[in-house]
């Protein structure tokens, strides 16, 4: 009896052998594979505005990935009402890796609604497609009664901060109030806030506020104005102004001290500690420690005690990169879950001579390290 449960054992874990076998194997075949062929597209500008009956054209742009090569089709949609789209030419055909383009032409009429839009490009092929969109923002036609100019023409601003446009309007027999607005271009989640609105004279500002989290990236906004003239009619004008949202990073800090003195043959652990001041999280994708320097005692430096250099042994971080540290906060390499066995340390080599010179030595450690924001 006990003989066949042995042998049954040994036929299971012969299968299970086998099983773990063919797994293997079979990851081996997949990671083997090709990239699947595809396309990619692009498209600029990325948002334009027009007055209402003009036309807006884009520039789109398609490349072959993974070896395709075949005729691409375009089609769009998200045209808003009135307004119609075509393409020229209306197809491509791409070789493996390779680049085509297209002309998308916009056009809008009397009856196209004011406001944005978001016009979603898709190219097709055999077995691929790819989508791309764009912003489109369409205003009523524009006044001699009403104009309106904005200044700085652009503004650069870290993500969580504000700009500030000043406006000054124009009025021919337009004495009312006027309201102002921003038709469209706004970073997500960026808030515009206009000083005085409604605004009965001929000035105002517009202070644009973006939250932590904007994207790094140019956005044109369309600020728009309008009012009643005496006879009820309302009038309009347009200013565009660019906003370049950009994070401009400051360097993160690396400290660190060792959990214990040093003797012949030891080694310590550093658990070193990242401080982010970023709003955003950094990636940081290297760390490195060196021997800074080595500071005898005045009995070591008066009986000529040497220590040096070779009497150490620094050991890097062993660990896999990055090691994310959250906006506006300080990790140790123990909060990152990183076990100690890889954190960087310090080893005072056991050797032949005489180490008495390092007895109550300081040794000062420097940090340095790579990363970018996310």
């Amino acid at each position: 009896m006990r003989g066949t449960r042995t042998r049954r054992y040994r036929v299971i874990k012969f299968l299970i052998a086998g099983v773990c076998l063919l797994l293997a194997v079979a990851g081996l075949s997949y990671a083997a594979q090709p990239a699947k062929p595809g396309i990619q597209l692009g498209i600029t500008p990325t948002s334009q505005s027009v007055t209402r009956g003009q036309t807006a054209t884009y520039t789109v742009s398609v490349t072959s990935t993974g070896g395709f090569t075949g005729a691409v089709a375009f089609s769009a949609t998200g045209v808003p009402n009135g307004a119609s789209a075509s393409f020229g030419p209306s197809s491509v055909t791409l070789t493996s890796g390779s680049t085509a383009s297209t002309t998308l032409t916009v056009t809008t009429t009397a009856s196209t609604p004011t406001g944005s839009a978001g016009i979603t490009v898709q190219g097709a092929g055999a077995k691929v497609s790819g989508t791309v969109t764009a912003g489109l923002v369409v205003n009523a036609p524009l006044s001699s009664s009403l104009s309106m100019t904005a200044t700085p023409a652009s503004i650069t601003q870290a993500p969580g901060t504000i700009a500030v446009f000043s406006l000054q309007l124009t009025r021919t027999n337009l004495p009312g109030p006027v309201t102002l607005g921003v038709a469209g271009g706004l970073p997500q989640g960026a808030v515009a806030t206009f000083t005085p609105n409604p605004v009965t004279g001929s000035s105002a500002s517009v202070q644009i506020s973006t939250p932590d989290t904007a994207s790094d990236d140019t956005y044109t906004l369309s600020l728009t104005a309008s009012g009643n003239d005496p006879a009820g009619v309302t009038r309009s004008a347009y200013a565009s102004v660019k906003l370049v949202v950009q994070t401009t990073g400051k360097d993160f800090a690396i400290s660190g001290n060792l959990s214990g003195l040093l003797a012949p043959g030891i080694s310590r652990p550093l658990d070193l500690t990242l401080t982010n001041p970023n709003k955003k999280p950094i990636s940081v994708t290297n760390l490195t420690v060196a021997l800074s320097s080595i500071t005898r005692t005045p009995y070591a430096v008066a009986h000529s005690l040497p220590c040096g250099p070779a009497d150490y042994r620094i050991t890097q971080y062993g660990g896999t990169y990055p090691l994310t540290v959250p906006g506006n906060a300080s990790r140790a390499l123990s909060g990152l879950a990183v076990p100690q066995s890889i954190w960087p340390q310090v080893t005072m080599l056991d050797t032949a001579t005489n180490q008495d010179g390092c007895k109550g030595a300081t040794v000062k450690l420097a940090y340095s390290g790579a990363g970018s924001g996310s």
